[in-house]
């Protein structure tokens, strides 16, 4: 690890400012100490190792954990950390969660009244480039040209060839990001002149078609599905990625693609997955175990010291008298709950019926009156860092359990809204999948539904009790209609207690001020 970042520190030196979206990054510039590309790449093992860094960005903040040597600047290091930012986004706009902190504009997400000059959207939109632009790097630094010139041959430049196909695919899912959340943002690849200069903005559904390009030009390249090592990606992660970018098509382009969400979604479910045996192993410290996870970002309580990722999922939702121990931790920073709306999904709040009712209520309120007091609203108790067998994780401080980013639980839950929407396929196939998801939640077949039970309606709640806290909640919402506007209202929503309509400009989230202001090249969202 401690090689691993010397390597890294000398290839952010050579990104320079590929971007305007990244002159604010502050990457770290090379010490006369330190290793650059030129000698970097003269040990074989090195390629694999600045691979691991671009799955690390994922997880890590920045050079050293838990904080130091930032990846990027301008904000607080643990809110800086991809998946923590990736969290906020999908999750504290929308029923499934709410924070009781007070950090800069943070309650703005949940009353959805955010602006350009937000601190949060702006540090996850330069994350999601700093990530773009690492790969861009390691791209640049792998191909044909540069290897000749190295004299990589054999082994060697066969595994060269399945990073360089992972690295486009890290790039493909970064990209995907910035296209939900922001739309139309500024492109740039490998193929971009090294140093500064003011990139085009790309279209919302130009993008589109890129991440779909590379997706598929990639398949052939990655490895087969559950041949690669655990937390890299493969073809099926692939398969998920293209699944979930045609399930929103119509949202990204205007297009339906349902039918090619049905040809993705089989090829994940037929690709050997299987549900695990119960609900709660999927986000425990050994979930590397999951015979479900099909693509995860990784943690490990010695390795991956964070103040984002799983450390903060897991710690932020325990306070008031919750035991911290008892979800194998040292302590609770009492912050995110859940709101009554996201509650009356479930038949009730004990998980007596449902087991994916996962609610510590002992001393919470239901209702939220002050958003800023952890005890209104109730608790989530779905991660943990503790074990299938009891046991806790490596570090009471940085768990073990890894995030499944994506999972067959949602191929079956994709595949079944894609027959309903008129892709095609099989309802009753669609029906068996729900009721598998439903039968390891209630322990049997009591909470099967029947084919008239299966609507859009349904596979929307079905979603939440599934999905919750996995950071695909404002997406599907917004699929939905429901997101912004008046069709579906929840507590605080809007800035009101019981929830009021919201401005449709908010299924985007603007541009960071600075960065418009910084490129003649960019327009900024509709509304901003």
């Amino acid at each position: 690890m401690k090689k691993l970042k010397f390597i890294f520190l000398a290839i952010a030196g050579l990104m320079l400012v590929t971007t305007s979206c990244i002159k604010d990054l502050d990457t770290i510039p090379l010490d006369r100490d330190q290793e650059t590309a030129a000698t970097v790449f003269d040990d074989p093992a090195s390629y694999k190792q600045v691979l691991a860094k671009l799955y690390a960005g994922l997880a890590v903040s920045g050079q050293q954990g838990p904080a130091g040597q930032a990846d990027i600047s301008g904000i607080d290091e643990g809110f800086g950390q991809y998946l923590r930012g990736l969290w906020y986004h999908q999750e504290l706009p929308t029923d499934e969660a709410l924070i009781s902190w007070n950090d800069q504009t943070i309650h703005d997400f949940h009353y959805q009244t955010w602006s350009s000059s937000d601190v949060f959207i702006a540090a996850m939109y330069y994350r999601i480039f700093y990530q773009i632009t690492a790969c861009n790097e390691f791209l640049r630094q792998t191909s044909d040209e540069k290897l000749d010139d190295r004299g990589v041959s054999g082994e060697l430049r066969t595994d060269i060839a399945v990073y360089r196909a992972e690295a486009r695919f890290l790039r493909a899912l970064s990209y995907y990001h910035a296209l939900d959340l922001f739309g139309n943002v500024p492109f740039v690849t490998e193929s971009d002149p090294i140093g500064a200069f003011l990139p085009q903005q790309i279209s919302r559904a130009d993008l589109f078609d890129f991440i779909e390009t590379e997706l598929l030009e990639i398949n052939d390249q990655l490895k087969d599905a559950q041949t690669n090592e655990y937390g890299r990606a493969d073809k099926a992660a692939a398969w998920m990625l293209l699944a979930k970018l045609y399930l929103n098509a119509k949202v990204y382009t205007g297009t339906e693609r349902y039918t090619d969400c049905l040809t993705y979604t089989e090829k994940v479910i037929n690709a050997g997955y299987s549900l695990d045996e119960k609900y709660q192993w999927v986000f425990l410290a050994d979930n590397n175990l999951s015979g479900e996870v099909i693509l995860s970002i990784n943690f490990d309580g010695l390795q991956t010291q964070t103040w984002g990722g799983t450390t903060f999922i897991i710690h932020a939702a325990i306070g008031g008298k919750m035991e911290p121990g008892e979800y194998g931790i040292d302590g609770g920073w009492a912050g995110t709950r859940t709101t009554s709306a996201f509650v009356d999904l479930f038949p009730d709040e004990t998980g007596e019926t449902d087991g994916r009712a996962m609610f510590f209520t002992d001393g919470q309120s239901k209702e939220i009156e002050n958003v800023g007091k952890f005890e209104d609203g109730y608790a989530i108790t779905k991660f943990r860092n503790i074990t299938r067998s009891g046991t806790t994780g490596q570090n009471l401080t940085f768990p073990d359990t890894d995030f499944p980013l994506f999972r067959l639980a949602d191929a079956y839950l994709m595949y079944a809204e894609a027959v309903l929407r008129g892709g095609g396929g099989s309802r009753a196939q669609a029906l068996n999948y729900i009721n598998a998801l439903r039968e390891r939640a209630y322990g049997d077949n009591s909470g099967n539904i029947s084919d008239g039970d299966l609507t859009l309606d349904f596979i929307l709640d079905e979603r939440g009790r599934e999905l919750y806290w996995e950071a695909t909640r404002r997406t599907d919402l917004i699929r939905f209609g429901k997101f912004t506007g008046g069709k579906y209202l929840w507590p605080w929503k809007g800035g009101s207690p019981d929830g009021v309509a919201t401005d449709s400009k908010y299924d985007l989230f603007p541009l960071p001020a600075s960065d418009v202001n910084a490129n003649p090249n960019l327009v900024q969202n509709p509304g901003y």
